[in-house]
């Protein structure tokens, strides 16, 4: 480590032992005492592990604020990666990214490392972040970058806030059958993240819940095939799901791939929406588990609901279940006999803060 990083280390962890009561061995130069705290970091973090049964602790006060203007004069920043890069590599306080009205045309990335992060929008109609990769769009290395990589924002630390803002991908809905049309608008993979406000629009593939707990709260959600998918486990409260199918869709695709996996989709209080004929989930995991509950279904719900993504093995191991759903897309006498009408002891699991360890973590 060269002499200026080790003092640009030396500045933030001091800054970070300030904010968190954390002691310098006694007698340590300063050098050394950056190298011991980065280590305690990293120890910390590889405690993580960015896993769903790990403890959480998002009971952090903001630290401090960051301004985004398209106007150079009215903000810090005029893009919002450059506000994410501001932060310190290693960060350990809360830092809010107030973002000013405006379409901000960037792809943004948030590093593993950088937690504790809120971006906040001046209303979802007025911020909006967009990009318009796809899952062919070549890569760096001149490779199609896959689905993964197509998202216009992507989280991948923990304790990630987002309040106000559309994250959108420009990607128009593919036609039936297109290969490669994946458009992701948000990706999380960070663990413990709640979404307040929020739009995520986008073709195919909108929001990949990829993995950790997370938290979706009256906020709207727009695609066609499979627009909420991945292997997270998360609650969506009050939200509104838009589909813009052109024939077939599927609201969702979990990818839980094991019987010990402690995750999946549950919308409580949600909306259904939109064109085309629907399913309310496919089984792109083995184990895939969704429920709907208090949930109204417009008349775009297939009867069946749910598919078996191919796979008839797939009825044995997956977990489908409504509660008390309403609409005309809600009526269960023609779901597939593999799904389930959730007893009120069956659901109860499903429809509170308790499925995502939530009181541990969510604040606003």
């Amino acid at each position: 480590m060269g002499a200026p990083r080790r003092a640009l280390w030396a500045a933030v962890l001091l800054l970070l032992s300030s904010a968190h009561g954390l002691k310098f061995p006694e007698n340590a130069t300063r050098a050394e005492a950056v190298e011991v705290q980065f280590l305690r970091w990293v120890k910390y973090v590889g405690g993580l592990k960015h896993s769903v049964f790990g403890a959480a602790m998002n009971k952090l006060f903001p630290s401090f604020t960051i301004v985004v203007d398209k106007n150079p004069a009215a903000g810090d920043f005029t893009s919002i990666q450059a506000a994410v890069d501001s932060i310190p590599f290693v960060n350990l306080v809360r830092v809010v990214i107030k973002v000013n009205p405006g379409v901000y045309t960037e792809k943004v990335t948030v590093s593993p490392f950088r937690a504790f992060v809120t971006v906040e929008g001046a209303g979802a109609d007025r911020t909006v972040v967009q990009w318009g990769d796809t899952a062919q769009t070549p890569g760096l290395n001149g490779q199609p970058m896959g689905t993964f990589n197509s998202a216009t924002f992507a989280v991948n630390s923990p304790y990630f806030i987002a309040k106000n803002i559309t994250f959108k991908n420009t990607t128009p809905v593919p036609p039936p059958g297109a290969l490669g049309k994946q458009a992701v608008a948000l990706r999380i993979s960070g663990d413990t993240a709640s979404f307040w406000g929020c739009k995520f629009i986008g073709g195919q593939d909108t929001l990949y819940d990829h993995q950790g707990r997370h938290y979706y709260k009256d906020c709207y959600i727009e695609g066609s095939v499979d627009f909420v998918f991945g292997d997270g486990l998360a609650l969506f409260e009050g939200c509104h799901l838009h589909a813009t199918a052109v024939n077939y869709g599927a609201v969702t695709a979990q990818d839980r791939m094991s019987l010990l996996e402690d995750t999946g989709f549950s919308f409580v209080n949600c909306r259904v929406t939109g064109s085309g004929a629907l399913y309310l989930g496919r089984a792109w995991g083995t184990f895939s588990r969704v429920v709907f509950a208090f949930t109204y279904m417009d008349n775009i719900i297939i009867p069946k609901g749910w598919h078996n993504w191919g796979d008839p093995n797939r009825e044995m191991t997956v977990f489908y279940g409504q509660y008390k759903c309403t609409g005309p897309g809600a009526n269960f006498a023609g779901r597939v006999s593999w799904s389930r009408e959730l007893t009120d002891e069956e659901a109860k699991p499903f429809i509170s803060l308790s499925f995502i360890d939530g009181s541990e973590w969510i604040t606003l």
